[in-house]
């Protein structure tokens, strides 16, 4: 008996062994996004009603680190999610493929408003993932004033009181709109004033932020904070003293899209993934996980009222006569990073 014990122990581990040491047939789908910007869940959902591919997962901060690595091919990245004027960008070299939507059948939940804007006018690159503002996220405990205007966050009361996003197009772009200026000026004589501006308020600027912003805000380590409107409601859940603004000089309207880069190998499975991420039920948990806006009309409607209400979460983009969208020049996007290194080394 001990002997066939033995004998049905050894079977099993080998079993195990050989087991663990089959390759993994399934393809792999190289998935790049921005951090904190999914539930992930909903890939341990796709992967399971998708046997056949397994999800390798990567995220970055900023658009500039995501197509600096798209750019070089250093990886097999098949589906990105970039803002809008990188999708420009990306277009213009020649580094993004055209969809297939016959595999994304999903796309004709995207509301009309979303289709066909400015950085994807023939509707060939890309599918809306999310979109929003950019505002001044504050702390009611510490700022007793209205915020009205984007010139508090230059306001020496507040020394060392105030977080700015360590981006350069958003940084210079709500620079401009609060001297008056397109946040996509291509005015020399306009961008100089916006890099004096920001150099002059680097001595208020108590550090430049990527995600870590809302750990901070919600722990109440500044006054004061330039975020992306979802970081901000979700900033607002978890903290009751903080609340949005969106300036009076006009901000920032956003748009990510996902794409599938020419580095993709796998074009089919990767439509798959983007069709899978507009089924509605998925998009909710998305939209709810990360609290940004949804292109989806039929999912806004399941949202709480007082999220679909909310003209600041929800503003109409039709109606927006101070908002702006972000596009790309190729000469002034190394202006932009000229300025935005000159503001970095300044004294």
């Amino acid at each position: 008996m001990k002997k066939f014990i033995c004998v049905i122990l050894t079977v099993v581990i080998l079993t195990g062994f050989m087991t663990a040491c089959q390759p993994d047939t399934r393809t792999q789908l190289n998935i790049y996004n921005v951090g904190d910007y999914i539930n992930e869940d909903v890939i341990d959902i796709f992967e399971e009603e998708n046997p056949d591919i397994k999800i390798n997962y990567e995220t970055y901060y900023a658009n500039e680190e995501m197509y600096v690595k798209v750019a070089n091919k250093s990886s097999d990245y098949d589906v990105v999610f970039p803002s809008d004027y990188m999708i420009q960008k990306m277009e213009a070299e020649g580094l993004l493929n055209k969809l297939n939507f016959e595999n994304i059948p999903n796309y004709e939940k995207i509301s009309p408003e979303f289709k066909g804007l400015d950085y994807d006018k023939n509707q060939e690159y890309s599918v809306p993932y999310m979109w929003g503002t950019m505002g001044i996220l504050y702390n009611k405990k510490l700022v007793k004033e209205d915020v009205k205007s984007w010139k508090i966050l230059w306001d020496e009361k507040y020394a060392k009181n105030v977080f700015m996003l360590d981006t350069e197009r958003d940084t210079l772009g709500i620079t401009l709109k609060m001297l008056g200026y397109s946040l996509n000026s291509g005015n020399e004589e306009e961008l100089n004033a916006a890099k004096d501006a920001l150099i002059k308020q680097k001595p208020i600027v108590l550090a430049y932020c990527g995600d870590e912003v809302k750990d901070k805000m919600i722990n109440e380590e500044a006054a004061l904070s330039v975020v992306w409107s979802g970081d901000a409601y979700y900033c607002m859940s978890q903290n009751e003293n903080l609340a949005y603004a969106i300036p009076e000089e006009g901000t920032n309207l956003w748009f990510d899209a996902m794409v599938i880069p020419t580095t993709s190998k796998h074009q089919a499975e990767a439509e798959r993934f983007i069709n899978f991420m507009c089924r509605p039920d998925i998009a909710k948990m998305n939209v709810e996980y990360i609290e940004y806006s949804t292109p989806i009309g039929e999912v806004k409607e399941q949202l709480d009222d007082s999220v679909k209400n909310d003209k600041m979460r929800y503003p109409d983009i039709t109606k927006v006569d101070n908002m702006e969208i972000f596009t790309y020049d190729k000469e002034l996007t190394k202006r932009y990073s000229e300025i935005w290194q000159d503001i970095k080394i300044s004294n």
